[in-house]
């Protein structure tokens, strides 16, 4: 597994955009509405009729519940059915979008991701000046629901793909399978698919309050069970129709269904909106046999915990016994810096968006002499400085001339010491642009790795100026 920055930008919209509706749970009236934000934002939704405006993170680790839709949950806050919207956005290729409502619950519109689609589209869809992260899968990540027989996994793939596969033992709908082979086929494919249920769990809620702003056009009914004249004056009242009848297919009348296995392409975009709660794009292949969103969102956080623990330890895999791509003599004819602030001593790989190099620390460091001589221990200021020479490299390499050139730091945020660097250590060093280079400005993620294990990490800005 790793964590990669690719060569593609991260995206949002080009302005906002509004959609009135119903919630299918709350039979409120909402507005929801998509506003641009800038890179590394994220998903996330805003709650405009609540004191404060709080926002929730599209995150899987606020799931609190997933009985009728993925129920979202932050210091009290709810978001009830979040998957169409969020299948919508990851649909489009969106990764940082606010999404403003003035109610708990979206508004289920025709109960697909049809209309978020449109919505989105007609704001436009922008690249912002970042990179895109990606969650590598290299070996099969698998979550089984031993209660329903229910499994999802991940297998490597050169994108980000998707199959379903369910089987509801009825007559009336049986086994059926959807596959999503590229994210780019989502608006045509998949996008239209509507939300569907069965006529007994129907029955169910509506004696139980709990499906108040559903009718016949934003839910698909299939009719498992006869239609009593008692059921039928139910759904009469419930629906506002004065006659209800069902089709020769099984479904309840006045829908056509858009494909004939539109059940199944529904279970998918449930899977691409829950799967949004990750945080990250996957390139891998989602095969997910009788998925629903408690196997879903259970499944989201498995993959948010690998990601956060591959995030942390993503250390590169370098064999410190080849010839480096640069030796110490290499790197001095491009950085200024000469002992004791030379803190580089070898750079291993150097593409146009990240560098990583390494350091053997010895006793013979001249910080050792006064840093606690008695227990000496490696200044974290020195850790960030060599990150940030090791980034020197990176912002260096994009002029023709860098011994004319000098690196400062601009800022740094988010620094973090995890563990203790001692002689002896091997440190290495990785850094990521998180935006492209501009005007001799770099602006990066670092980490420092020592012995195997993170010792400190930090965003670092920098820019290189000419000696006059």
């Amino acid at each position: 597994m790793a964590i990669v920055n690719t060569e593609s930008k991260q995206k949002t919209i080009n302005k906002e955009v509004s959609l009135t509706g119903v919630g299918l749970h709350t039979g409120k009236d909402v507005t929801l509405t998509f506003k641009p934000v800038k890179a590394n934002s994220g998903l996330t939704f805003k709650r405009v009729d609540l004191e404060g405006q709080p926002i929730i993170e599209a995150d899987a680790n606020y799931v609190t519940n997933t009985q009728r839709g993925t129920c979202l949950e932050k210091n009290g806050v709810k978001i009830q059915t979040s998957e169409h919207v969020l299948a919508a956005l990851v649909g489009l290729d969106i990764d940082n979008v606010i999404i403003e409502l003035n109610a708990s619950e979206p508004p289920i519109m025709d109960g697909s991701s049809k209309f978020f689609v449109e919505a989105l589209e007609q704001a436009g869809i922008v690249e912002l000046d970042a990179f895109r992260e990606e969650f590598v899968v290299t070996d099969v990540i698998s979550y089984i629901d031993e209660k329903n027989g229910s499994e999802i996994l991940v297998m490597p793939s050169k994108e980000y793909q998707i199959t379903t596969m369910v089987d509801f033992g009825t007559k009336v709908l049986g086994t059926q399978n959807a596959t999503l082979n590229q994210i780019s086929d989502f608006k045509e494919n998949i996008s239209n698919s509507r939300t569907f249920s069965f006529l007994h769990e129907i029955e169910m809620l509506l004696e139980n309050g709990l499906i108040k702003g559903g009718d016949l056009n934003n839910a698909i009914v299939y009719v498992d069970k006869p239609l009593s004249t008692e059921t039928m004056e139910k759904l009469r009242k419930a629906f506002n129709k004065e006659d209800i009848a069902v089709k020769p297919n099984g479904i309840l009348d006045n829908l056509t269904l858009h494909h004939p296995n539109e059940a199944a392409r529904h279970k998918l975009l449930d899977v691409l909106g829950d799967l949004a709660l990750v945080g990250t794009r996957i390139r891998g292949k989602i095969i997910a046999n009788k998925p629903g969103h408690f196997i879903n969102t259970q499944f989201a956080k498995k993959l948010s915990k690998i990601i956060k623990n591959e995030r942390r330890n993503n250390v590169p895999n370098i064999d410190l016994n080849q010839d480096p791509l640069m030796d110490v003599n290499q790197i001095m004819d491009m950085l200024p810096h000469r002992q004791p602030f030379l803190l580089l001593d070898k750079v291993f790989e150097l593409s146009d968006n990240h560098v990583v190099g390494m350091k053997n620390v010895t006793m013979n460091e001249e910080f050792f002499r006064g840093h606690f001589p008695g227990a000496p221990v490696m200044p974290g200021v020195l850790i960030v400085e060599a990150m940030a020479q090791t980034g020197g490299i990176l912002v260096l390499s994009t002029v023709p001339d860098p011994e004319n050139y000098l690196t400062f730091f601009m800022k740094m945020d988010k620094v973090k010491f995890k563990r203790k660097v001692s002689p002896g250590d091997t440190l290495i060093f990785k850094c990521s642009l998180i935006t492209p280079i501009r005007r001799g400005i770099c602006h990066m993620q670092g980490y420092a790795y020592a012995n195997g294990k993170l010792c400190a990490e930090a965003e670092l800005m920098a820019q290189i100026s000419k000696v006059k």
